[in-house]
């Protein structure tokens, strides 16, 4: 076990395997034993790529504690292809359930030349049956906003406008910090929307930076994280501050030395600010 590692993990914090983007999940699983890492976010394409069911038993085995399982959303401007992306991430909910998933993550998928409304409404529609398969389960459905350069991804780029879809469709939020940090009103947003955030998702940006994802260990650049945090604590959040490190700073650093750092300095600041 790594002794930097260790000597900082806040229970509080999780390790998202999005931060260890090209392992498998038995290379995942390893790194986490030896780090002491025992709180964990899980993506839905790693666990797919074990066997859903072997993945369930291998996460079990392995006496992690399971923050969220995230997964991607719909391409909502095509409905033929729904049915059998709906299959798979019910799927992915009843694997979520059998590891005790704090909750079960989704973008929104791409809007096309939708309106935002009428991507909504879509949105809304896809994940029927995801929703009720959640409900069924008890594990909290949460949409998850993403940065406008990722519209392949989400059409949902705000806090703001996440919080306005979660009220819409009655399920919880993912703040992404990376996504959000410039937004108008952060602070107030936050306090106004704090019974719907379910999960926060942390790693910093460097201003200059023009593509993405080409995230930074949180502490090396300009997103004013420990004012976020802040915010959070202060509005209430008892939630899990989910590290989620992804890009080519991450790969040229090497995936153990950015996570053990993260983990110190998310750690440290969580301490300080009495979480």
């Amino acid at each position: 076990m790594s002794e930097s590692a260790n000597s900082r993990l806040h229970s509080r914090v999780s390790v998202s395997a999005i931060s260890t983007w090209t392992w498998g999940l038995a290379e995942d699983i390893a790194f986490w034993r030896r780090e002491g890492i025992s709180s964990v976010g899980l993506a839905l394409r790693k666990l797919e790529q074990a066997g859903l069911a072997a993945a369930a038993e291998r996460i079990l085995d392995a006496d992690l504690g399971v923050t969220n399982v995230l997964a991607l959303g719909f391409d909502l401007t095509d409905r033929s292809c729904w049915p059998k992306h709906q299959a798979r991430l019910v799927a992915g909910v009843e694997a979520a359930v059998r590891v005790g998933a704090g909750c079960f993550v989704l973008t929104t998928g791409p809007a096309g030349q939708l309106t935002w409304e009428e991507a909504a409404d879509r949105f809304g529609e896809a994940i029927g049956p995801i929703r009720a398969a959640a409900d069924d389960g008890g594990v909290p459905l949460v949409v998850e906003h993403t940065h406008s350069l990722r519209a392949d991804v989400g059409f949902v780029h705000s806090l703001r406008d996440a919080l306005a879809l979660g009220e819409q469709l009655g399920i919880g939020v993912l703040l992404e910090c990376n996504a959000c940090w410039t937004e108008r009103a952060l602070g107030t947003t936050i306090a106004a929307g704090i019974g719907r955030i379910r999960l926060v998702q942390v790693s910093d940006y460097r201003v200059g930076t023009r593509c993405t994802p080409d995230r930074l260990v949180p502490g090396d650049g300009d997103i004013p994280l420990r004012r976020i945090i802040g915010q959070l604590l202060a509005a209430g959040y008892r939630g899990v501050f989910d590290l989620e490190l992804i890009g080519p700073r991450i790969e040229a650093e090497g995936y153990p030395g950015a996570i053990r750092r993260s983990l110190a300095w998310l750690g440290s600041v969580l301490e300080e600010l009495g979480a």
